[in-house]
């Protein structure tokens, strides 16, 4: 299927596009919006990309299969992200008002991995708490393999409710050498205590 095609085939195409975080009306219109996430979701599966929902993309759809980054492991958009977190009752908020991920003053989600998304979605349904993202992937953060810039960590706001959770929920680790309170989950993600935020390491 293709643009400018209606029905419900393209209802099911949307339907499972929205499984990987591009937050599509489910209208049955392959107008813009389904076609460029198309084209988004081939390029991370390193498929043909035409923007035409053929039978390999929708395998890959369905299954999850096919080349590039894509599955729990995938990076993801900023669009993509921001469209998961949106739908998850997440905000964020950036000192420069923007999402340019070469940019310090930013806050961008491009290249973050989709399990660091879902791991603060995660703490947001486990906590009920207002959960408010203020760091993702840009650059300016500390350097390293589990870093900001390589889509494992993301900051965000230290709300008396998540922190409540965090520091009552989870298992002190003791202070890491600047001085931040660590603490770890039981799937293993440690969150770091830092002085503005809370920064949040989700490795598995």
């Amino acid at each position: 299927m293709s643009s400018g095609q209606r029905g419900s085939a393209v209802k099911a195409a949307q339907v499972q596009l929205n499984k990987y975080g591009y937050g599509l009306a489910v209208d049955g219109d392959f107008g813009p919006g389904t076609h460029a996430a198309a084209r988004d979701f081939q390029d991370d599966k390193g498929l043909a990309v035409d923007g035409i929902i053929g039978p390999d993309t929708w395998r890959a759809l369905v299954s999850g299969s096919g080349g590039g980054s894509g599955g729990t492991g995938g990076k993801l958009t900023h669009s993509q992200a921001a469209a998961m977190f949106t739908s998850a009752g997440i905000s964020w908020s950036s000192s420069g008002d923007c999402s340019n991920r070469d940019n310090r003053t930013c806050t961008s989600f491009d290249q973050l991995r989709r399990a660091t998304a879902e791991g603060i979605i995660a703490l947001k349904r486990a906590s009920g708490c207002a959960v408010h993202i203020t760091g993702g992937t840009e650059t300016g953060h500390a350097g390293g393999t589990y870093s900001h810039w390589n889509g494992y960590k993301i900051d965000f706001a230290p709300y008396s409710c998540v922190s409540g959770h965090i520091t009552g929920t989870f298992t002190y680790l003791g202070r890491r050498s600047d001085g931040a309170a660590l603490y770890e989950a039981g799937t293993g993600d440690v969150y770091a205590r830092e002085g503005s935020h809370w920064d949040a390491a989700y490795t598995g």
